[in-house]
């Protein structure tokens, strides 16, 4: 079955043409199109022109935002700014074009903190940078220093030299979407940077992982908590370390997450950890995992 209109034959041979895809109304194709993931409404979009159409209204795309995208617009911007963000021409922008804008990565917290809209769960995915966790002795520039990456989306990363006591904190309060959510820590064993145009791992550092494991823990204000340990392993690749689930039942209420990871046996040092982020995202959403070629695991 064409898109548009297809011709049959009548017994007598005249030609005429049957009903295609192309005479749906629009309002009927856009009652089914609320019912598909937003990436299934952007391919059936290039169709025909009642489907292009019908992928454009406000009703379609209202169903796929949170009930409070107020909230997070005004997580971008000030009110002023996101306002202007709000209108084009002096044309207020409709709801695909602001979901559009929740789905692309928002900085927020001075870019401590960035979030997007994830397409197919609807939930929040949120990093948030070794810079705006409380890092144990992180002003001690004999333990840890702040060194630039283009492994991090945001440009830097905490690496940890030499310590007794490792511990990292974070607490964030937000107004998430309804649903379950995962926490992780993303971590590299290693000191990662670029030699001769190639990428490389300096594992001077690395040592006392393998002694005793990280303890991580999450506790949100509803009074729900979990804790974890694992070893940290892998030198030369970035991993995601998962702390735990919490729930959230109601966006118009501020969820508060408060995590940490440490390993504070102070019988021995631990060193060569370089901390990018904690990364929350959508149960069942897992992160790409972002691994080092064998070939390039090799110490300066």
């Amino acid at each position: 079955m064409g898109a548009g209109a297809s011709s049959i034959l009548w017994p007598d041979g005249e030609e005429c043409n049957a009903p295609g895809l192309g005479d749906l109304p629009e309002a009927c194709v856009a009652s089914v199109l609320m019912h598909l993931d937003p990436p299934e409404i952007c391919r059936l979009a290039r169709l025909n022109r009642a489907f292009q159409g019908a992928a454009s209204a406000d009703f379609v795309w209202e169903s796929k935002l949170p009930n409070n995208y107020g909230y997070l617009l005004e997580k971008i911007a000030s009110e002023e700014e996101a306002e202007q963000k709000n209108r084009a021409g002096g044309k207020r922008l409709g709801k695909k074009e602001i979901y559009a804008m929740l789905c692309r990565p928002n900085p927020f917290d001075g870019g401590n903190k960035i979030f997007w809209l994830n397409k197919y769960k609807g939930g929040i995915c949120m990093p948030i940078s070794s810079k705006a966790l409380y890092i144990t002795g992180i002003d001690d520039r004999r333990y840890w220093n702040h060194i630039p990456t283009d492994e991090s989306r945001f440009h830097t990363v905490a690496y940890l030299q030499q310590t007794w006591w490792f511990e990292v904190d974070g607490e964030i309060e937000f107004c998430f979407p309804p649903g379950t959510y995962s926490l992780f820590f993303r971590l590299h064993l290693g000191r990662p940077c670029k030699r001769l145009g190639r990428r490389v791992c300096n594992s001077e550092h690395v040592h006392g992982w393998e002694i005793k494991p990280v303890q991580f823990q999450l506790a949100t204000s509803t009074g729900l908590g979990t804790q974890r340990q694992c070893f940290l392993e892998e030198p030369g690749s970035w991993v995601h370390y998962e702390v735990g689930d919490f729930v959230v039942e109601s966006s118009a209420v501020p969820t508060r997450i408060k995590f940490s990871m440490m390993q504070i046996d102070c019988t021995h040092t631990k060193g060569g950890l370089c901390v990018d982020s904690a990364v929350i995202y959508p149960h069942g959403v897992r992160p790409e995992r972002v691994s080092v070629d064998s070939r390039f695991r090799k110490t300066l």
